[in-house]
């Protein structure tokens, strides 16, 4: 294949961006906006060693799960990816997601419990940073990046924002071309302002608009807070960012008019914020996750609550009444300041709030002495760091609930867990994983998981009768029902002695004679399925025989 050759492609599956993945002659090939069963002509674009990019240039055979994208900035900006097929066939793409990262990247075989989709698929964001720039004609660009480009695509309606950030950004253009204001240019580093980031909390009861610029004043502020006070704002600020950075925020804030902060409530808590905090996206789709988080959390009135990137408490505090203590830890200082203030707002007397690096504080509380019950993580899309893994396994939590935004990271992580003794907990038939649909239309998908310290030493109280059994008197080693125990404990899988020997021998593991022989010369003995094979390689592993 080289660079410009057309040909006929089958996408058959979906990249973690979004992108549709088809092969030809063995190599996998990448094409944007197309779905699983489409039949499409493509044009190889970029052309590698062992993959290739290509456009879509027609779709001769669509996939059943095709409909009509209702954005006309669908197939440039570089937000949604999933306009152009249905909701349910999102979902299924998203579940996947999930189990593949578990499977291929934790290597921890699951069954997931089914995903929690969005009743709203539009309009959903309380937040939204809008890029300023020029157009080579001069006009006012406001948008969103192109994917993978800082080409900006100019948006008057963004469909999973409310109109009011559409409002909103409407009025800071006119603004700018009335008043002459410059816009940032990132290559000459020159010009005023370079985003507009919007904050609201349900319904757009309260809107905060902060203006990033590249300086120490805005020019004409009260023309611009009158026109913003007509939509509904309720805060203008200005943010600092001198910096040659991709990060959107600079460190300084400074309010203009009414308040930076903003309130909403969540989980019937009510809370207060800042710019800098991190606050979850879509707050109705919150509520159910934080919900599930507190169902796997298990929380009674005894327990000591640790609750790691904490943000502005919105997981700890919605727990905090039912548990004995809670204990935040965020790195943010106007987070924690939130925190302190949403913990008094909500009258809630049991919480302490850290403001420190996470592996520094669970390092810190280590020494103290304090030992959480639970401890709730909720890091950033890079996942955790492995020294904060290890630290928090040293402090024997009895369960870690685990928020994430990247499959990935999340199935890595539960991996180094697993290797410290903890391991997913199976519950109606299912482990205590939950895909939850933060991100409707997007590539993205939030997760929550629960993790259960593991014994150091099952007692399983069995009866043998060992003149029926080829094996010895256990010499230290565990027995066949203890190894079958434990792969029905942590898998949900039943295994047979037969299979059980099977992969003893494959690892070279001595076992009676008899096993893994046909009773005659014409019996056939069943091979062990992959899946059982794996569980009794982890329990192999487990027990230290390999």
């Amino acid at each position: 294949m080289k660079k410009n050759d057309e040909f006929e492609l089958e996408i058959r599956g979906m990249t973690a961006e979004g992108s549709g993945v088809g092969h030809v002659d063995g190599m996998a090939v990448f094409a944007a906006n197309t779905a699983v069963g489409d039949k499409i002509l493509a044009h190889a674009i970029k052309v590698k060693k062992n993959y290739a990019v290509a456009k879509a240039m027609k779709i001769i055979s669509p996939s059943a799960d095709r409909v009509e994208a209702d954005c006309p900035v669908f197939n440039r900006c570089g937000g949604c990816v999933y306009r152009h097929i249905s909701y349910e066939a999102e979902l299924k793409i998203k579940q996947q997601r999930v189990q593949d990262a578990f499977e291929r990247i934790g290597g921890i075989r699951v069954k997931l419990n089914p995903i929690i989709g969005s009743e709203n698929t539009s309009f959903y964001r309380n937040k939204a940073q809008l890029p300023v720039g020029k157009d080579r004609n001069g006009k006012t660009q406001i948008g969103f990046f192109s994917s993978r480009t800082h080409n900006i695509i100019d948006c008057d309606c963004c469909l999973l924002q409310p109109k009011e950030f559409s409002e909103i950004a409407s009025a800071v253009r006119a603004w700018v071309d009335e008043n002459g204001v410059s816009v940032y240019d990132e290559i000459s580093h020159k010009g005023l302002l370079r985003h507009i980031y919007i904050r609201a909390s349900k319904n757009c009861e309260n809107m905060s608009v902060c203006l990033v610029i590249n300086g120490n004043k805005l020019p004409k502020a009260d023309a611009l807070w009158q026109e913003l006070e007509k939509i509904g704002v309720t805060g203008l600020s200005i943010n600092i960012n001198k910096e040659k950075t991709n990060v959107v925020l600079g460190k300084e804030i400074k309010t203009l008019c009414g308040s930076e902060k903003i309130t909403d409530t969540l989980c019937d808590t009510e809370f207060e914020i800042s710019p800098h905090a991190f606050y979850q996206v879509n707050r109705d789709q919150a509520e159910k996750l934080y919900k599930i988080a507190a169902d796997y959390a298990e929380l009674n009135e005894d327990t000591t609550l640790l609750d790691m990137y904490c943000g502005v408490g919105t997981i700890g505090l919605s727990m905090a009444k039912n548990i004995k203590q809670l204990i935040g830890v965020e790195i943010v200082p106007d987070a924690v300041k939130n925190a302190e203030k949403n913990a008094a707002r909500n009258g809630v007397k049991n919480a302490r709030f850290i403001c420190a690096d996470a592996a520094k504080a669970a390092e810190e509380l280590k020494k103290e002495g304090i030992k959480p019950d639970v401890i709730i993580l909720d890091p950033p899309r890079k996942g955790c760091d492995g020294e904060l893994i290890k630290t928090v396994a040293k402090m024997s939590p009895e369960r870690v609930v685990y928020v994430s935004c990247d499959p990935a990271t999340l199935a890595r992580d539960c991996a180094l867990f697993a290797n410290l003794g903890y391991t997913v907990p199976i519950k109606n038939g299912s482990h205590m994983i939950t895909p939850v649909d933060m991100f409707p239309k997007t590539a993205h998908v939030e997760t929550v998981v629960s993790l259960v310290k593991l014994p150091p030493d099952d007692v399983i109280n069995i009866e043998l009768d060992l003149t029926k059994l080829d094996i010895s008197i256990n010499d230290g080693k565990p027995t066949y029902d203890q190894i079958k125990a434990y792969v029905l404990k942590k898998y949900g899988l039943k295994v047979s002695t037969l299979y059980i020997s099977q992969i003893k021998r494959k690892y070279g593991i001595e076992v009676g004679e008899a096993y893994n022989k046909p009773k005659s010369p014409d019996s056939r003995v069943p091979n062990c399925p992959k899946e059982k094979e794996d569980a009794i390689t982890d329990a192999l592993k487990y027990f230290k025989m390999i």
